[in-house]
């Protein structure tokens, strides 16, 4: 192929790509799958933008200068000669290969049909487990073990599920108990290599259009800064409360570096050095001295070459955890949720997801009306729907009260379904804004007020207890003139002033 017609393809080939890319941007899918199908295959062509986009530059560049020569044959020497030798390339390639198929550049980017979208929704639910729920949830099961197994000290603690998605980016006390020199262990850089390993990739998945290589390098550039300045917490060179095994203070605080643990006052530290538990945390630091002593021939520089590579990881997880909060958070409340069901409950949970994943298969073969599954949902009771576009149980809707109505007048007669949302309300903006239409400041007074009128008198009324309440202060204080006649303040100020007393 001549480098003309490569370079005229490649614009095309450049062309389809956004034309496909604004067709999956402007769909504003609602279902999980869906959306997230679209995202990904968005970012599959960003990818080929960008290889294209490569290719395209080196064309332009011309470096071998094979393009000027395919010029000047055309323009200098005998078009026709040149459109023959072409032409019997083409039929030389289709003698040798009679049964290549042509590619309908027309329809290479855009969706066809439901078939389409089963390829693509099946790509997406290999990328999550089951518990994922599509990118909704975090799956740290596994690392919930591998954490449990650290052989450090936990201090006797046991964390559960929950509270290990709570505290599983926090690596100081009193979160985590594990010492500086026992993270520089194989098994604990191993943990810390699984989870960032598990978020990075979470990230990847659940946001395929957004450059993670460019957050990642942010939080590689903060984290040089903050090394160069000895600042990342937990890890600076000085630490100002320090203690000897035998608890000798040697600073400010009164710190036990054989427990791990701080105490504010002295007669406390005191008791605790007769206790057992710090008797037996002395002999396993002296314990671990003796296996210590033998890698004491490590240079500094390489033992703080250790710690640099296990406070980036501590660092970078923190970072993406912060990143993604909002996960954290509806990953805890579905593990609440999931606690508080029974294991019929749990079982029948599973049964409909997966009824719902094979009416999702049927779905897609039926045409494109019915590939959006809006159509095909049973619903009868008109039950809101859930996270997955499904109806949620019933009994469920019985139990929050969604199907009792409660208007509000102040906020135009909006209704909202169930007390919790009708609660909520009061300190929503829609609320808020039909107060200050009627001239009145939100407080809690205010609450369960839903008339217009009753806000009005409400306001009237609180307006004159203000009234009165400032001429009672204005009455408390009462002057005395020479004569012995007893007066409030202002009345006394007021004759004063005229010159009557």
């Amino acid at each position: 192929m001549l480098l003309l017609e490569e370079q005229r393809l490649l614009h095309e080939d450049l062309e389809r790509l956004e034309d496909a890319i604004a067709e999956r941007l402007l769909d504003n899918e609602t279902d999980i799958r869906k959306r997230l199908a679209s995202e990904h295959d968005v970012a599959r062509f960003m990818e080929t933008i960008e290889e294209r986009s490569k290719r395209l530059k080196s064309v332009y560049e011309d470096v071998d200068g094979q393009k000027d020569e395919e010029l000047r044959k055309i323009t200098m020497g005998d078009p026709m000669e040149s459109f023959l030798a072409e032409l019997e390339q083409i039929k030389d390639f289709h003698r040798r290969y009679p049964d290549e198929r042509v590619e309908n550049l027309e329809k290479a980017y855009k969706r066809r049909g439901p078939e389409d979208f089963a390829a693509s929704r099946a790509y997406v639910e290999k990328l999550f487990t089951g518990e994922e729920g599509y990118g909704l949830y975090f799956d740290m099961t596994m690392l919930h073990e591998q954490y449990l197994n650290l052989p450090v000290n936990h201090q006797g603690r046991r964390l559960t599920y929950l509270q290990f998605l709570s505290v599983f980016d926090s690596f100081l006390p009193p979160h985590c108990n594990i010492r500086r020199d026992q993270k520089m262990s194989d098994a604990y850089f191993q943990y810390l290599k699984a989870l960032k390993d598990y978020l990075e990739g979470f990230m990847r998945r659940t946001r395929p259009k957004e450059n993670v290589d460019k957050i990642l390098s942010d939080f590689d550039r903060e984290f040089e800064e903050l090394w160069k300045k000895d600042e990342v917490p937990g890890w600076e060179t000085k630490v100002p409360q320090t203690t000897t095994q035998d608890g000798d203070a040697t600073g400010e605080g009164i710190f036990c570096t054989a427990c791990n643990k701080a105490f504010a006052k002295e007669t406390v530290f005191e008791a605790h050095l007769n206790g057992k538990k710090h008797k037996k945390a002395v002999e396993a630091s002296q314990a671990n001295e003796t296996s210590a002593s033998k890698a004491a021939v490590v240079s500094p520089e390489i033992q703080r070459l250790k710690q640099r590579v296990v406070a980036e990881a501590e660092f970078r997880i923190q970072k993406l955890a912060a990143a993604m909060s909002e996960v954290r958070g509806a990953t805890k409340s579905n593990v609440e949720r999931k606690q508080g069901m029974t294991e019929r409950e749990r079982q029948q949970e599973l049964e409909t997801l997966y009824a719902e994943e094979l009416e999702g298969g049927e779905d897609t073969k039926e045409g494109e009306a019915e590939a959006d599954g809006q159509e095909k949902l049973y619903n009868p009771l008109n039950l809101p729907l859930a996270w997955d576009g499904k109806p949620i149980p019933y009994w469920l809707f019985k139990l929050h009260g969604l199907g009792n109505e409660h208007p509000c007048e102040i906020c135009g007669n909006h209704v909202y379904m169930g007390r919790r949302a009708f609660d909520k309300h009061f300190n929503e903006p829609r609320h808020v804004y039909g107060l200050k239409c009627l001239g009145i400041n939100n407080s809690p007074l205010y609450r369960d007020i839903i008339h217009i009128d009753e806000a009005v008198e409400l306001a009237k009324k609180l307006a004159l207890q203000d009234k009165k309440q400032l001429n009672v202060e204005e009455n408390v204080i009462e002057m005395e003139d020479h004569e012995g006649n007893v007066m409030p303040e202002k009345i006394y100020r007021d004759l004063e002033a005229q010159g009557m007393l």
